[in-house]
């Protein structure tokens, strides 16, 4: 499949965020061209899986649309809590009566 077969409206690359092939493209012919702007742009790699599905496919995008090899390409920052956050706050807990 070749990129014109390719339905870009419908074609998901974050899942986690719900963005499209076609925001991923259409951010770096605005010029937005590091995986660093376009996680604060569209908030790939920042949903539930951490960019663990999305990263690797933003990069392969940035490089066929840069010419640019993926070696080239920087991965964003990890920015881990200021403090360790307990598991346990994040469980749901269940309400008194």
């Amino acid at each position: 499949m070749n990129d014109k077969e390719l339905d870009k409206k419908n074609t998901i690359i974050c899942r986690c965020e719900d963005v499209t092939l076609e925001e991923v493209e259409k951010v770096i012919d605005e010029g937005y061209t590091t995986l660093e702007e376009i996680k604060r742009i569209l908030r790939c790699g920042t949903g539930a899986c951490q960019g663990r599905t999305c990263i690797r496919l933003v990069l392969s995008i940035i490089s066929r649309k840069t010419g640019k090899s993926v070696d080239e390409i920087d991965l964003p920052r990890v920015r881990p809590p200021i403090r360790p956050v307990p598991v346990v706050l994040f469980a749901k807990t269940k309400e008194k009566d």
